[in-house]
């Protein structure tokens, strides 16, 4: 595995695009930054990082024969990894917030960023980009339910330490990321996430409030939410939210 290290730059994943498009990159290659100026995270929403304090890193993997239609399974796959290296280190009350937000009760701690190069169907490589709040303690106003490791543990970490450990179990999960594990990748992820099958107030994009419970993914990676009639209603990305009451 070859780590880059880099003071700041806009977003690593921006960075590791450019890198591939000027050289042949081995699998595995990671570029990871002190300060990152402009984190992303889906569909266009800001990360934030105290340069110095948090874990901003991204990975560049090579894959081969898989289809474009699997790739939720590669997020599923990364956000398992996340959330088994961070339990590793005793972190409390983990939970993964659909699609890819790791939370410590109800605070966002992480999220993670994938964004693959498709040729005729497939999937021929991914970067994966993950923010983590590491030893920040102080966030802006702007941001609700924001926690880091430091706050929820009360005590620094070795961000080198963890880095490779969550590398290692990164790479452990995307290894195991085949047509005859999606079930159980799929079922460990769902098992996973925050509030489910718990009744919570939902908010859709038009604004109307409703009541409901997580009841899983669909195959398309969709949420699937229980109404209070029992039917089943999908949400794609950024067409649902939570109302927390925190």
């Amino acid at each position: 595995m070859h780590i880059i290290k880099l003071n700041a730059i806009d977003s690593t994943n921006t960075f590791l695009k450019e890198m591939v498009k000027e050289k042949e990159l081995k699998s595995y290659t990671v570029v990871l930054a002190e300060s990152q100026l402009q984190g992303r995270g889906q569909m266009g929403s800001v990360w934030s990082s105290e340069p110095g304090k948090n874990l901003t890193f991204s990975v560049f993997i090579k894959l081969k024969d898989f289809r474009l239609m699997d790739a939720v399974y590669l997020n599923y796959a990364v956000s398992l990894a996340i959330y088994e290296g961070l339990m590793a280190n005793k972190v409390p009350k983990l939970a993964i917030k659909w699609p890819n937000d790791i939370l410590a009760g109800n605070s966002k701690i992480g999220g993670l960023l994938i964004e693959n190069s498709v040729a005729q169907g497939k999937i021929q490589s991914a970067i994966i980009g993950l923010g983590l709040n590491v030893n920040q303690l102080h966030f802006s106003n702007d941001l609700k339910n924001v926690a880091s490791l430091k706050r929820v543990l009360g005590f620094d970490l070795d961000k080198e330490k963890l880095l490779n450990e969550l590398l290692k179990v990164i790479q452990e999960q995307l290894t195991k990321c085949m047509p005859q594990n999606f079930k159980n990748i799929k079922d460990s992820y769902v098992s996973r996430l925050y509030k489910k099958e718990i009744p919570s107030m939902f908010k859709k994009r038009d604004g109307s409030v409703f009541l409901g419970k997580i009841a899983g993914v669909s195959e398309l990676g969709e949420l699937e939410i229980e109404l209070e009639d029992g039917s089943l209603q999908c949400f794609g990305i950024k067409e649902v939210q939570f109302l927390d009451r925190t």
